[in-house]
């Protein structure tokens, strides 16, 4: 299949963001608040592409497939630095480079999920990877005396991302899990990810307290 080529913004940065997930940033250079500004005043996305080893935001050459972002809030200081919020929304794969404007454009195509056969075999995936990343996630918060229900979306491409833009992982990582189009092969390539952090955050011991230990405890109704 063919797909016409869309023109798209660039803000190359150190940081991979998927789709589904958040991401707020400070943008200081004008060459990027003339490109916020633009995309705000006509209603446009703009891309997310990691920057390759050994490049800069300057002159900087970035991976090309990246995620465009719909911006959800931006907020301008008196001397004209944003802090912006953005929203991932799909992915896309550089075609052509523009660097004649001030600001990166790049004509773009999509980057297309394989379709999931539905099996017991990947319904077992999705179900364990789900599992696993609750248990990591409640275990995280329990460390910090807090206990929480977590829940996923049921979409195996949406947990996908939701998963791995959780996880603490390295760029390329990120990178590899953002250009792989198999969803299963995502969550294969995340599990032992998960099994590793749940090994690093074990579950903290617990000492049970008396009527005594809890009088200075404010319990709200």
């Amino acid at each position: 299949m063919v797909h016409e080529l869309e023109e798209l913004p660039l803000l190359p940065l150190n940081t991979v963001l998927f789709p589904y997930a958040q991401l707020q940033m400070h943008v200081s250079e004008e060459r990027h608040r003339q490109m916020v500004r633009a995309c705000v005043e006509y209603d446009r996305p703009f891309g997310i592409v990691l920057i390759r080893p050994g490049s800069d935001q300057v002159q900087s050459e970035p991976y090309l497939v990246g995620t465009a972002v719909r911006i959800m809030a931006v907020h301008t200081y008196e001397d004209g630095q944003m802090d912006v919020q953005v929203q991932g929304e799909r992915r896309f794969r550089v075609r052509e480079l523009d660097e004649s404007r001030p600001y990166l454009v790049a004509r773009v195509e999509p980057l297309i999920e394989l379709e999931i056969d539905e099996t017991p075999e990947s319904e077992a995936l999705f179900f364990k990877a789900r599992e696993d990343c609750q248990l990591l996630v409640q275990r995280r918060f329990e460390q910090q005396g807090f206990s929480v229900r977590v829940e996923f979306p049921p979409d195996p491409v949406a947990l996908s991302f939701t998963i791995a833009n959780l996880l603490a992982i390295e760029n390329l990582e990120k990178q590899r899990l953002l250009e792989t189009t198999d969803t299963l092969e995502r969550l294969q390539s995340l599990i032992p990810i998960i099994e590793t952090q749940m090994l690093e955050n074990p579950r903290p011991s617990y000492a049970r307290l008396t009527g005594t230990d809890l009088t200075s405890w404010i319990h709200p109704n």
